[in-house]
């Protein structure tokens, strides 16, 4: 342990026996754990107990960091499975009355090439160089929350539901869970060190005399695209995957720690809509977050806002179906795990976009109050919210209740009811109703079994309201099986759910071949082939698919993806209205495409994915580019473009339509930052929409924001492309956040 020059003798002899004592306890704590461990084959790692906090500014110089012994045996989970990683890691971990602590040291024999380009907090940190941190508090082998930091201190973080992963192409966590926590960083010249302080109170788990939890350590080294886990690194497994973690022993004597959230705003500024005057806006509410109990937490909003949430990006629909487009409102994003129920491939029971959105135009509809209580209790997992917004414009005043009950089973495995209520003003269609009842199956690791029966009542709507199905998928490192059948009866009808088909009865089977033969720096191939047939509950054939893919990663994290045959039959029951007056007659069509794509490595300043797709399309030709470019010079400054060109040639005319988005983000550091996102639609509104946003996060979880929003906020979810709101606004909003 190094000691301060300006030590006196005294405190140097004090601080020597302290240390003595500090360290012969955590040698014993080491001891029991590694024998515990040994006959559990489980990883353990040993908490000691802190008589002060260390100094959190990102290095190790604080000689208390030397009191807890340190954890280094890492091994790559890619590209060489189990082998052990390139670059050493350290991790030590100290605690006292109200916090845990981790001191983490990635060693890098070549410093330079680390790469550290993102400080905004809770954006993909896939294109640095990263560390994170898995705690599941209350052993439950299935939950759990991953707090992750880059070089800078940047922090993301978010929680794991029953060990799902992530949506979307992020690598390792959804970010909708913000917790309190607090975390520094520094470039040094042997790597990069980081300290991270996470308060028991943002964990919510039950105190004791002696508490265990489950614990995972993740170091991603961007240069290499390699990834080194501390437990859990087969390939198969990611890091949500609670139940392959290790244990954190030696937490002794602390007491529970119990959440506590407010959280209240205020909000000021002007909007108009397209063709109206411009009217005042003056808003206040807030929201509340209480643990109830370990691993149950209850949230309320009042008079909610959601003016800070990210614009949707603009999408053009192709298809005669609805498109789903991702949540993104803090309110609906947390816990939101916990009320999934899955339908057929990803429709989904309960959608929350059904919620304070109009899903035809795109325009929000106020909430006045609404509330949630999510979690774990009494061996069951529990989710029930209720939220009532009132009537703005065409849309009536509602009240939507959703009932979600799972009883878990073995790892990852449960049994499950979700029940849904919606009330609407509309005498024309005063409620509707759903129930349904799921169940997911995990055996010998490889092999995931999943069922479902749901069905809705509708005011109006009587019999064949039934949806159920069942797939089955398995994966190992050679090769991948996904294969399903469902039937959606013509009156199921799930106005708080999405589904994409009714009156359907689909068949898929999907294979993927995913070798690795380590040449030409080729990281894995993936040969694959899927086939989809759906015909309606009569028997028509509706719906037909089948396609060949190829992919191929390589160990730069590059790629190359393509679909040489693509082959779809699709009958329309009604003319599909594409563009203005251009509307596909009704009847059968058959058309095939071809398309190839390429995704740079992330490892440069300059990144971006480029893709082309072409061939037939309902009787005409559709050629479609898309192009996405990202360039970061600095820590500070992002600029992003995204282009999507869609050239059509049909017998009813010809048309280009062209969204474009141009994305400038400058952080001036990890609390101050500001984006600009601007779309340009040749669709059907024809002009250009924008969003500016400064962000300034004065103490953790409480900001202001100064934002600027011109156009469509949110993306209409309603097949045939329907005309949006066009919005107007200025706004300045301040959160306060206080915690216990």
């Amino acid at each position: 342990m190094r000691l301060s020059g300006r030590m006196t003798s005294s405190k140097i002899v004090h601080c020597t026996l302290a240390s003595l004592a500090i360290l012969m306890a955590a040698d014993n704590e080491l001891a029991h754990a590694q024998t515990e461990a040994a006959s559990s084959s489980i990883r353990a790692a040993v908490a000691v107990r802190a008589e002060k906090a260390p100094r959190l500014d990102g290095t190790l110089d604080d000689p208390i960091w030397q009191f807890a012994p340190p954890l280094n045996d890492f091994r790559q989970r890619e590209p060489l499975e189990t082998a052990a990683a390139t670059e050493k890691t350290e991790v030590r971990i100290l605690y006292d009355a109200r916090h845990v602590y981790f001191g983490i040291h990635c060693y890098d024999t070549a410093p330079a090439e680390i790469v550290a380009t993102q400080l905004r907090r809770d954006l993909s940190m896939d294109l640095d160089d990263n560390f994170a941190v898995m705690i599941d508090p209350t052993r439950s082998h299935r939950n759990g929350y991953i707090f992750q930091v880059n070089p800078l201190g940047t922090q993301r973080d978010g929680e794991i539901v029953e060990e799902q992963a992530p949506n979307g192409n992020d690598s390792i966590v959804d970010p909708s869970w913000d917790g309190l926590w607090i975390s520094a960083a520094k470039v040094t010249r042997d790597g990069w060190t980081a300290t991270i302080a996470i308060p028991f109170s943002t964990l919510n788990f039950r105190g004791g005399s002696e508490v265990t939890w489950g614990l995972n350590f993740r170091r991603f080294i961007r240069r290499k695209n390699e990834e080194d886990f501390w437990s859990g690194y087969r390939r198969i497994f990611g890091f949500w995957r609670v139940s392959q973690a290790g244990q954190l022993q030696g937490l002794r004597n602390i007491e529970s720690g119990r959440l506590l959230v407010i959280k209240p705003y205020a909000l000021g500024g002007a909007q108009a809509f397209a063709g109206q005057p411009w009217g005042a806006l003056h808003r206040v509410g807030g929201d509340i977050k209480y643990g109830l109990a370990s691993n149950l937490i209850a949230v309320g909003t009042i008079n909610t806002d959601f003016s800070d949430a990210d614009v949707d990006q603009q999408q053009f629909n192709l298809t005669p179906y609805p498109i789903f487009v991702p949540e993104k409102r803090r309110f609906f994003l947390e816990d939101s795990d916990v009320f999934n129920f899955l339908l057929w491939n990803q429709d989904l029971l309960f959608f929350t976009r059904q919620i304070g959105i109009d899903p035809v135009t795109g325009q929000e509809v106020p909430i006045d109050a609404g509330g949630k209580v999510a979690g774990h209790i009494s061996g069951f997992d529990l989710g029930v919210m209720d939220v009532k917004t009132r009537a703005e414009g065409p849309n009536p005043y509602g009240n939507y209740a959703v009932l979600r009950v799972k009883r878990p089973l073995t790892p990852g495995s449960y049994i499950g009811f979700m029940a849904t209520d919606k009330q609407s003003g509309s005498p024309l269609d005063p409620y509707n109703r759903s129930g349904g009842i799921d169940a997911k199956f995990i055996v010998f690791r490889n092999l995931n079994l999943r069922g479902y029966y749901a069905k809705t009542w509708t005011s109006g709507l009587h019999g064949d309201n039934t949806a159920l199905g069942a797939r089955l998928t398995y994966a190992n490192n050679w090769f991948n099986i996904y294969s399903g059948h469902g039937v959606t009866e013509k009156n199921f009808n799930s106005e708080m759910g999405f589904v994409t088909r009714i009156d359907d009865q689909p068949t898929i089977f999907e294979f993927n071949f995913t070798p690795r033969p380590r040449v030409w720096n080729i990281r894995e191939l993936d040969l694959g082939a899927f086939v989809a047939h759906d015909p309606n509950t009569a028997g028509r054939l509706i719906y037909k698919e089948w396609a060949a893919n190829v992919r191929v990663l390589f160990n730069s994290s590059a790629e190359i993806d393509s679909a040489p045959q693509d082959v779809v039959y699709q009958f329309l029951t009604q003319p599909l209205n594409l563009y203005k007056n251009i509307s596909i007659p009704a009847g059968g069509y058959r058309f095939t495409s071809h398309s190839v794509g390429y995704t740079s490595s992330g490892s440069h300043k300059v990144t971006f994915a480029a893709s082309e797709q072409w061939g037939g399309y309902y009787g005409g030709h559709l050629n479609t580019a898309t192009l996405l470019g990202q360039y970061r010079p600095n820590p500070h400054l992002a600029l992003a473009l995204n282009d999507t060109l869609n050239s059509f040639r049909l017998p009813q005319g010809n048309f280009n339509i062209d969204l474009t988005g141009v994305q400038i983000s400058y952080a001036f550091n990890r609390f101050l930052n500001m984006t600009t996102f601007v779309q340009a639609d040749t669709a059907q509104t024809q002009a250009v929409s924008a969003n500016f946003r400064i962000r300034y996060t004065f103490r953790p979880d409480s900001d202001l924001y100064v934002i600027y929003n011109v156009g469509s906020r949110f993306q209409s979810l309603a097949a045939g492309n329907p005309m949006q709101v066009r919005q107007e606004k200025i706004a300045v909003k301040i959160t306060y956040s206080w915690s216990r």
